[in-house]
């Protein structure tokens, strides 16, 4: 046998899910010769790349790793003193191995299904507790994207919450020292609204000022300066203005809450709480509020509710999706959240306690302490006395450049302001050492001898010398769940246990049309936790981030090839925050044009919720256009439309493969009808799966598209977070995507040049930007074609094998779907009562998620299976909904009651398998095991079905009342 040493298993096999008998199978199930008939009969020609992808090959998992190293090793790992929002942290190892790098938390999707959702459900609740204690607020979400982007959702809530009073007010006034990233996206967010915003000294503020709603104060500042606030929020409420806190969560360990000085918002950062600083991100913002606003909450809300039995279980009480109903109307985009990021924050507030925390807190300080009094015995002057975490020196230009040399070479990052004043702020991985080495650099630059022998008296001698009115008195995280688990073994088995509640593709595939749930590999994921990628701060020196910089020109370069586009922006930190900066690059685009009119945007009303709701936040009137009976945009009605709102037309949105999962034929058609009206074309990126290597947005006539990051190229869902939206766009609008206002990107912000920043950082989420990068580098062009060609194979595959069962609802002209497809089970509830939801939580007693539950049709299920899952897999949920099929048709033949029956009583758990009395019309086994196969893949789940109506009316977002957590913890034991 003839050997040959060049043959290495492709991570390319790995990926795609069907060997080659697999795929002849599937081909005669849905009646093609090959796959490319099945593409050509699938996509329009029109539309078909004429050239392979121009990509770099593809290399092997090992290859990538070497490669990879190479880049990391680019990017020098400075200690930190930046500050700004983002601090050295310590991740829990027992944390970093059990969630963030565990796959059972990673590739779980939010937790709209709550019954197999209990375990990050829990987590969650943990964490709005926790911050509804440090804030002293009533309600708490389940975190936001980052801070800037919490700051910009708190003056739109406060926008929308405005008292009669000041219904016509439209000035927002934010505190001059807020972090300067913060100040520069909401003026971004500002204008399109029509919000006056003003930035300025609060001492100055006009509080009696007619026109003034709300008002924006960090505290501590961002030059670590702790103000007591209470009397600006005093004399604001007394004038009916609003209050928006920025704060720190270590912080407010010690400090006075902001809630209990009367804020309306107060929201910040979680980095702190164990989170890597990745170069910017993903991080979970917080943000909490008063009861009275909280059907303005933006993002989700964890709430407690019962299951069919009585017991406690948790679900998402306010729900994001609040956009597929409100649409235009909606006060917010945010359709995500930074589900693994909170629950890492979470599970680093159980594992160390309030007095953990409290202690963190307080080595913090001292530290600051320390510092201070070293550089003021060296002659230099701080310029506040009252302080947490962080100090700023009086310091001259000509000082500050000389401090800055030392620093660098002793490889430390320290702030520097314009004015040549330094900054040093601590964190949690600060050591004894760092004193030495910070007294040593400013003695040096002094011309001084080093404090080495003061540093450890002053040690011995640290007092709290806050003025009272800011010191926290009240308690905080007194529920038992913050004390129980402060051993690893503890803490590793409480992990375990809300763990194995929550299903994820651990278990088996996750159907959810549009949704992409695809594998996310373990070599995408493992340089996730690099320190050379996630211990470096986001405003760190560019001389120092070079390995990041080789990274992102590669993925931007890459991602123009796939899309088209002639240039992409990496920032958006989530599918709903591209599209708002593709609408601004539009926007921009028009302004510069003198084109201030133009500001309708067109979109089909089969279109996502946050289309409508982005376009609203970028100052733009929504237009619906029409779909016709065979989901598709209705181009006769498009052309009325167009025809008259031509000389307002800013834009249509349009998603491609449609909401519907098919490829409209008359896609080009509709951009010409846009384009000739002086509009340009916005597309959802959020089918990309049916698309790369297929197609591509440019080639379609899109001017811009945002890409789900978290979809097509593989980072994980998280359990509902994190994700990533870059947008691409042609050449005429790369002027105006954003830029960033500490680290210059993409030249000037101006009017009619580079747009405000879309996020806190300026790559967004960037050490997660690994894992596509990863994807792409060991996929290579053909790989990626063939993974579209694979994800549509599948779609028609198992759509020949259901709609044998079930009626289809869309189909394309000669009856194939794209990536994904809609099942119609509409006719159910009209014959015996079955709707789509019961289908859902019957599915869960099968082992398997739901496919998405009434989008974008009402009482329809939307199937996606991804390119990633087997043609064994595919077969078991087809049984599964063929058996779920034969189930109603029990029920239509009057084998079973309407309302007691093996659908309407789903999921069934083992509690009540076991229990002495079985009062239903069927078996135990046909209850649990309703197919050979499920007994060897058996997934328990942890609660009945959860009743929702009880939840909405008994709103409770905050842990269990200590009762009932204990009497749970004891049935644990048991």
């Amino acid at each position: 046998m003839k050997i040959n040493i060049f043959n290495q298993t492709t991570f390319e096999s790995r990926h795609n899910g069907n060997l080659d008998d697999s795929v002849n199978q599937m081909l005669n199930k849905v009646n093609a010769s090959s796959t490319e008939q099945l593409i050509s009969e699938t996509v329009p020609a029109d539309i078909r790349l004429k050239n392979p992808l121009d990509l770099p090959a593809a290399l092997t998992e090992s290859e990538f790793i070497h490669s990879l190293q190479k880049i990391a090793s680019k990017n020098k790992v400075f200690r930190s003193f930046i500050g700004m929002g983002y601090y050295e942290t310590l991740v829990p190892t027992v944390i970093l191995r059990n969630i963030l790098e565990n796959p059972a938390w990673y590739t779980a999707y939010t937790p709209y299904q709550a019954e197999i959702a209990q375990g990050r459900l829990e987590a969650l609740i943990n964490f709005q507790t926790m911050i509804i204690d440090l804030t002293g607020m009533k309600i708490a979400n389940a975190s936001l994207l980052d801070e800037a982007t919490a700051a910009a959702e708190a003056m739109r809530l406060l926008d929308a919450t405005k008292p009669k009073s000041k219904k016509k007010a439209m000035k927002f006034f934010v505190s001059d020292k807020c972090h300067p990233q913060t100040l520069s996206l909401l003026v971004g967010r500002a204008v399109p609204l029509g919000i006056e915003l003003e930035i300025g000294d609060i001492t100055k503020l006009d509080v009696t000022d007619e026109n003034l709603f709300g008002l924006l104060i960090q505290y501590p500042n961002t030059d670590g300066h702790i103000k007591n606030i209470n009397s600006f929020i005093a004399a604001a409420k007394e004038n009916n203005v609003s209050v928006a806190v920025a704060s720190d969560l270590l912080a407010l360990t010690m400090l006075t809450p902001p809630g209990e000085m009367g804020a309306d918002v107060v929201f910040g950062s979680a980095q702190r709480l164990g989170v890597p600083m990745g170069y910017g991100g993903p991080h979970a913002a917080f943000f909490a509020i008063n009861e009275k606003d909280k059907r303005f909450m933006p993002g989700r809300v964890i709430g407690i509710s019962k299951d069919a039995e009585g017991n406690p279980a948790y679900r998402m009480a306010l729900q994001t999706r609040e956009q597929h109903i409100k649409r235009e109307r909606a006060t917010s985009n945010i359709c995500t959240a930074q589900v693994l990021l909170s629950v890492m924050a979470s599970m680093y507030c159980v594992y160390h306690g309030a007095d953990g925390l409290k202690n963190i807190a307080h080595r913090i300080h001292g530290f600051a302490k320390i510092t201070d009094k070293v550089l003021t015995k060296l002659g230099y002057e701080i310029v506040y006395s009252q302080y947490f975490d962080t100090i700023k020196i009086n310091t001259t230009t000509e000082q500050a450049n000389k401090i800055k040399e030392l620093a660098e070479e002793n490889e430390i990052n320290l702030r520097y302001f314009d004015n040549g004043n330094i900054g040093i702020s601590f964190g949690e991985r600060s050591e004894y050492e760092d004193l030495e080495t910070l007294s040593a650099i400013f003695a040096k630059a002094a011309n001084k001898d080093s404090l080495k022998e003061e540093i450890q008296e002053f040690a011995q001698n640290i007092e709290l010398s806050w003025e009272d009115t800011v010191i926290r008195k009240s308690d905080f995280m007194t529920h038992p769940v913050f004390s129980l688990y402060h051993t690893e073994h503890e803490m590793l088995r409480y992990m375990k246990r809300l763990e194995n509640k929550d299903l994820s593709l651990v278990h088996s595939m996750i159907s959810l049309g549009s949704c992409t749930m695809k594998l996310n590999a373990t070599t995408e994921m493992i340089p996730v936790t690099w320190s050379e990628f996630g211990q470096i701060h986001p405003f760190a020196p560019l001389n120092q981030t070079e390995g990041y910089k080789e990274l992102t020109d590669n993925l931007r370069t890459w991602l123009c090839e796939i899309t088209g586009f002639d240039d992409v922006s990496l920032q958006p930190n989530s599918g709903a925050q591209g599209e708002y900066a593709g609408l601004m690059a539009i926007r921009g685009y028009h302004l510069a044009k003198g084109d201030t009119h133009r500001n309708v945007a067109i979109i089909p009303s089969s279109a996502h919720g946050t289309n409508p709701a982005s376009a609203v936040l970028a100052g733009m009137k929504v237009v619906i256009t029409k779909c016709d009976g065979n989901g598709n945009i209705d181009v006769t009605d498009l052309k009325a439309k167009v025809e008259k709102h031509k000389e307002n037309l800013s834009c249509l949105m349009v998603t491609y493969p449609s909401t519907h999962g098919v490829f409209e034929e008359s896609i080009i058609e509709i951009c010409d009808i846009i384009h000739q009206n002086g509009g340009r074309v916005y597309m959802d990126g959020a089918n990309m799966n049916a698309q790369v290597g297929l197609t591509s947005p440019a080639n379609i006539g899109a001017d811009v598209c945002h890409l789900n990051l978290h979809k097509t190229f593989c980072i994980p869902h998280g359990g509902g977070g994190p994700g990533v939206g870059p947008i691409g766009v042609v050449k005429d609008l790369a002027p105006y995507l954003p830029s960033h206002s500490v680290v210059e990107i993409r030249g000037e912000i101006k009017e009619g040049g580079a747009s405000h920043p879309i996020s806190a950082a300026p790559y967004g989420s960037a050490s997660i930007l690994l894992i596509s990068y990863a994807y792409i580098a060991m996929m290579g062009g053909e790989g990626l074609k063939k993974a579209t060609q694979r994800a549509i194979l599948n779609a028609n595959y198992l759509k020949s094998v259901l709609e044998e069962h079930y009626p289809i609802l869309y189909v394309g002209k000669n009856g194939r779907c794209a990536h994904e497809f809609i099942l119609d089970c509409r006719e159910f509830k009209k014959t015996v009562g079955v709707e789509v939801v019961d289908i859902a939580k019957r599915l869960m007693d099968y082992g398997f998620h739901a496919p998405t539950v009434s989008f974008p049709v009402a009482g329809t299920l939307m199937i996606e299976p991804t390119e990633s899952e087997t043609k064994e897999e595919l077969d078991r949920f087809a049984q599964a909904m063929i058996q779920i099929r034969k189930e109603i048709q029990e029920i239509e033949g009057g084998n079973f009651d309407t309302q007691n029956n093996l659908l309407k009583n789903a999921p069934h758990t083992a509690g009540r398998l076991l229990a002495d009395t079985w009062n239903f019309p069927y078996s135990r086994q046909q209850a649990v095991y309703p197919l050979e196969w499920v007994k060897e893949r058996k997934f328990w789940v942890s609660v009945s079905r959860i009743d929702d109506a009880f939840g909405d009316r008994n709103l409770v977002c905050s842990c269990i009342p200590i009762e009932e957590y204990e009497e749970r913890e004891l049935a644990e034991v048991k």
